[in-house]
């Protein structure tokens, strides 16, 4: 029996946080997406629906941000399941406390760390 890898979608809109995003995750076998934006994330949604957990980082250029995703996400009955883990720069406690509030299954201080993806597999 095949071992299927676990797949990810990275919402970061820097390219060296989703080239580091994605090869930290590869290292544990997630097959990883990444978009640079929200609505690049949204439309990746509305076209695959097999994505076992979503990575936004909170902050992003212009646009919506991580917590605008999380939000259209865990109000879409067709993505609603789907774990939001969000990344952040900043240990601001309003800021986690809001979006753990609203669903996100984690919050993670970026860098992400190697000891940090084992927790984000048992979100999936």
């Amino acid at each position: 029996m095949a071992v299927v890898s676990p797949r990810v979608l990275v919402v970061d809109c820097t390219g060296v946080g989703r080239m580091y995003k994605t090869k930290l995750l590869s290292k544990f076998n997630f097959q990883a997406t990444a978009v640079s934006s929200v609505e690049e994330a949204l439309n990746f949604l509305d076209a695959e629906n097999d994505v076992n957990l979503i990575l936004a980082d909170y902050f992003m250029d212009g646009g919506m941000r991580g917590y605008d995703l999380l939000t259209k996400v865990k109000e879409s009955s067709k993505l609603k399941h789907i774990p939001v883990v969000i990344t952040c720069t900043e240990d601001d406690p309003d800021l986690i406390k809001k979006c753990m509030e609203e669903g996100a299954k984690g919050f993670f201080l970026t860098p992400l760390k190697f000891e940090d993806v084992p927790t984000l597999l048992s979100f999936i």
